[in-house]
């Protein structure tokens, strides 16, 4: 069962990855808002892993909660941001 929650959370970094390209490439301010916000609950999911890993999810569980509303929180503020500014469809 360990060797498949490693290779789960290996996997779960590959799509980290890929939505950093999306982040960095983005051709709209919106696609990399939307790749940072899903880099953000992926990082969720693999502090759960690295609970399971070392067998405390109960702690992981509140370091994880704690970084899913700053990542809520983050991503509503830059969307704000970007909406007063009027670049919600600008390629740069």
């Amino acid at each position: 069962m360990e060797h498949f929650i490693l290779y789960a959370g290996i996997y779960l970094v590959a799509l980290m990855a890929l939505s950093l390209y999306r982040s960095v490439v983005g051709p709209t301010c919106l696609d990399r808002l939307v790749g940072m916000n899903a880099i953000g609950s992926k990082t969720v999911v693999l502090i759960i892993i690295i609970g399971m890993i070392f067998q405390r999810v109960d702690m992981f569980v509140d370091i994880a909660l704690s970084y899913a509303m700053l990542n809520f929180i983050a991503v509503l503020a830059a969307g704000r941001y970007l909406h007063k500014k009027g670049r919600r469809d600008t390629a740069g």
